[in-house]
C-alpha cells in the first residue's frame, strides 16, 4: 500500500536538503583544505629545496668517488672507509671530550645561576640581559676576541696567572692533555691514556660554556616560573631549609626542562664548528690543531670537503655523524624520559 503524495513530499524534501547540506559541507571542506595547502606551499617548497633535497643529494654524493669532480659509483665504500679511518676515531674522541666537558658543566652552572636570578633581587632584568648577551653575539666575532684572551704572549688570562705566581700557558697552542700538565706540575707521571683533553680544547670549552650558558639560563628561568609556588610555601611551613627546597622541589620539578636542555645541548655540541674554526685557525696554528687535538668530527668533515676536496668521503662522514646524534637522542629518550617528572 503506497503512501499518499502529500506524505511523500516532506520526506523527499528533507532528504534533498540533507544531501545538499552534505555536498555543501564537502565542498567547504575541500575548499578549506586546498586553501590550507596553498598557505603551506611556500614553506614546503623552502623546506624541500633547502633541507630535504640537500640531504638526498648528499647521500647520492656519499655513494660515489667524488674528489673535486664526480666520479664513478662505489656503493658503501666511503662508509666502510670511515670505520677503518684512525683519524675518524681520533676526531670522535675529541668530540666526546668536548661534549663531556661542556654539556654537564653548562647545565649545572645554568641551573644555579637561573635559581639565583629567580630570586627577588635588585637589577634582576639587568643581570638576565648580561647573561643572555653572549648567546646572541656572533660566535665568529666572540671567538676572535677569546683567541686574544688566550694569547700566550699578551693575553689577559696569562697576565692574571703571572700575577698570582703561575707560569704562562700556551692555551690554544698546547697539544698536551690537561691532566698530564697538572700531573707534571705536581711531579706525577700521568699515562698517555689518562692525559685528558688538550689544553687547547679546554680553552675552546671555556668559550663554549660562556656562550651557550645564557640560552640555558633563560630556558631554566622559564622552567622555574612553571613550578607552583604552593609547593614552596607548604615545604616552608613544614620547616624545609633553602637547600631542601632546591633539592626536593626545584630539581625534580625542573626535570622536563633539564631533559630538553640536555638533548639540544648534546646535539649542539656534536655540531659545534664556528668557534672551533675561528679559535684554532686564528691562534697561529692549523685548523683543528695543535696536532689534531681540537679536530672534532665537524672540523674533520670540513677538512675533507675543503682541504682534500673529497666530497664523497665528507658526505659519508656527515651521515655517520647524523647516525651518532640520532642514536644518542633515541637512547636519551628511552633511558632518561622515565626519570622526568611532569606532574
Amino acid at each position: 500500500m503506497s503512501l499518499p503524495a502529500s506524505a511523500e513530499a516532506p520526506s523527499v524534501a528533507i532528504s534533498n536538503r540533507a544531501m545538499n547540506a552534505v555536498a555543501a559541507h564537502r565542498r567547504r571542506y575541500l575548499r578549506e583544505t586546498l586553501l590550507a595547502y596553498l598557505f603551506l606551499l611556500p614553506a614546503g617548497i623552502i623546506i624541500f629545496t633547502f633541507h630535504l633535497l640537500p640531504v638526498f643529494y648528499a647521500f647520492y654524493i656519499s655513494l660515489r668517488r667524488w674528489i673535486l669532480v664526480k666520479g664513478g659509483f662505489i656503493g658503501l665504500n666511503n662508509f666502510v672507509r670511515v670505520f677503518k679511518d684512525p683519524a675518524f676515531y681520533q676526531s670522535l674522541q675529541v668530540t666526546v671530550f668536548y661534549v663531556l666537558g661542556t654539556v654537564p658543566l653548562t647545565i649545572i652552572l645554568s641551573v644555579i645561576i637561573a635559581y639565583l636570578l629567580f630570586q627577588k633581587i635588585r637589577g634582576l632584568s639587568l643581570f638576565r640581559t648580561i647573561y643572555f648577551l653572549p648567546y646572541i653575539v656572533s660566535s665568529v666575532a666572540a671567538g676572535a676576541v677569546w683567541t686574544w684572551i688566550f694569547n700566550p704572549r699578551f693575553g689577559p688570562v696569562n697576565m692574571i696567572l703571572n700575577a698570582i705566581g703561575i707560569a704562562s700557558q700556551k692555551w690554544l697552542l698546547e697539544p698536551r692533555g690537561v691532566f698530564e700538565l697538572i700531573g707534571r706540575a705536581f711531579g706525577i707521571a700521568v699515562p698517555a691514556w689518562a692525559a685528558g683533553p688538550s689544553q687547547a680544547l679546554v680553552a675552546i670549552m671555556v668559550f663554549a660554556i660562556w656562550q651557550v650558558m645564557g640560552f640555558d639560563i633563560v630556558v631554566f628561568l622559564a622552567g622555574l616560573g612553571a613550578i607552583p609556588n604552593e609547593l614552596y610555601e607548604a615545604a616552608r611551613i613544614d620547616g624545609a631549609s633553602g637547600w631542601q627546597l632546591f633539592r626536593r622541589i626545584t630539581i625534580p620539578m625542573l626535570s622536563p626542562t633539564t631533559f630538553f636542555v640536555l638533548i639540544i645541548s648534546i646535539i649542539g655540541s656534536f655540531q659545534a664548528f664556528n668557534h672551533i674554526y675561528v679559535m684554532t685557525s686564528s691562534a697561529g696554528g692549523s685548523l683543528g690543531g695543535p696536532l689534531g687535538t681540537t679536530s672534532t668530527l665537524t672540523i674533520y668533515m670540513f677538512r675533507q670537503f675543503w682541504d682534500n676536496q673529497n666530497m664523497g668521503y665528507g658526505a659519508a662522514l656527515a651521515f655517520v655523524l647524523f647516525a651518532i646524534i640520532l642514536t644518542l637522542t633515541i637512547l636519551q629518550n628511552q633511558i632518561l624520559e622515565k626519570r622526568v617528572h611532569y606532574n
